[in-house]
């Protein structure tokens, strides 16, 4: 039987992992500017993300500026790019799934819980693939500043450090992997038994004999 509370729970964290991505998505604080010589006074600090690039001086003015170019970009932030919108945008399909397929709702009606259980699963798994996706360009970034930093063959001016949209991104992932899962285990269809149980053929066949088991013939005297 399907658990409203665990579909709910699900779904309440997915979504908040979901808002939650299309912000480190949008925010350009993927890479901030690492100060690793021995300057005092910093007078500017550049925010690198996706899609664009964020000056900040020491008076308190910002200037951003979106990518000239796509084709331009490293690859590893092209694929960021694709994996990230791809996450979003399977986020958004199973989240209608979920809801059509929920059982407080009654989208479907009340007589068809088993195709709203098996839909409430399949936006689990999405949600779950969703998470996946998410996590692949969160991760790489932030392998890719790590190596860059302690590689001395980078300059200091290049050196980047992990920016706080990483930690965010990486909070997402987790919701939208806890909240899948949860939807995907309070969707089971009715009648379903999670586990199998020993013996039913017995109870179902009552009648059905015991494997091996011989008759002994019945001894007459005379």
């Amino acid at each position: 039987m399907a658990s409203t509370g665990l579909q709910l729970l699900g779904l309440v964290l997915a979504v908040l992992g979901w808002v939650s991505g299309a912000l480190v998505c949008a925010a350009p604080l993927w890479r901030v500017s690492a100060f690793v010589g021995g300057e005092l006074v910093i007078a500017q600090v550049l925010w690198e993300g996706l899609w664009m690039n964020c000056l900040s001086q020491t008076t308190g003015q910002i200037q951003c500026k979106t990518y000239d170019s796509t084709l331009a970009l490293p690859t590893s932030s092209q694929v960021a790019r694709g994996l990230t919108v791809l996450s979003l945008l399977l986020c958004l399909l199973a989240l209608l799934l979920g809801v059509t397929g929920a059982k407080c709702t009654h989208c479907m009606g009340k007589g068809n819980q088993v195709s709203k259980a098996r839909l409430a699963r399949t936006a689990g798994v999405l949600f779950l693939v969703a998470g996946l996706a998410y996590l692949i360009p969160i991760c790489w970034t932030a392998y890719s500043i790590i190596k860059d930093f302690y590689d001395p063959n980078v300059a200091a001016p290049l050196k980047r450090e992990l920016g706080p949209a990483l930690y965010l991104g990486w909070g997402s992932s987790v919701l939208l992997l806890v909240g899948g899962t949860l939807l995907h285990i309070g969707s089971s269809p009715v009648g379903e038994r999670a586990f199998p149980v020993v013996g039913g053929a017995k109870k179902n066949n009552p009648h059905a004999g015991v494997a091996g088991e011989v008759k002994q013939p019945e001894k007459s005297f005379v």
